[in-house]
């Protein structure tokens, strides 16, 4: 009979988790998930079929957290949804700057999760873009707003903004003057 397994899928992803934002991408190794959840590497392999399996896994579990936070901050009121969506989007980015880096970068094809998960994720952005739209040039509109966010996030991220102001307040600018040209000439 074999022993019961000491660690899980759920520790071992969230360990790679914790590397990965502490040191980033580069330091993410077998050995270092193994030790982080107390078995030697070759035990790892019981769960997870090598590194690159791996980093989709967290790349996955990513994902569906921040869907699930997008999902959590829709109230029903489109113009306002926009703004928390792009909020909340921004503050996964500042908590999680590693992780943001692995979902926006260009990133080997085994590491992408499946595109039902991607999917799933941007459902909140879609229905609220759809709500201002009123269904007409939803995908557009939606990936012009989450272009601009992911931009102006990636330069804060990247200390790129340095001519002084209140960066919050551009954000917060950005966001109104998106959703003002999103939803159009009288869909305001």
């Amino acid at each position: 009979m074999p022993s019961p397994s000491r660690t899980s899928l759920v520790a071992i992803v969230r360990e790679a988790r914790h590397i990965i934002e502490a040191d980033g991408l580069e330091h993410l190794t077998m050995q270092r998930v193994a030790k982080a959840v107390g078995v030697r590497a070759p035990s790892l392999y019981k769960h997870v079929g090598g590194r690159d399996e791996l980093i989709r896994l967290v790349a996955v579990d990513a994902t569906e957290e921040l869907g699930h936070r997008l999902a959590a901050t829709t109230t029903g009121d489109a113009r306002r949804d926009i703004g928390s969506l792009a909020h909340e989007l921004r503050a996964f980015a500042h908590e999680l700057p590693e992780t943001y880096r692995l979902l926006w970068s260009p990133v080997h094809a085994a590491w992408r999760p499946h595109p039902d998960v991607s999917a799933h994720a941007v459902e909140p952005m879609l229905e609220v873009v759809a709500r201002l739209t009123r269904g007409t040039d939803t995908l557009e509109a939606a990936r012009t707003l989450t272009a601009w966010a992911h931009g102006f996030v990636s330069m804060e991220l990247a200390g790129a903004f340095r001519l002084g102001g209140d960066v919050d307040e551009a954000f917060d600018y950005g966001i109104e003057r998106l959703a003002g040209a999103i939803a159009g000439p009288g869909r305001r």
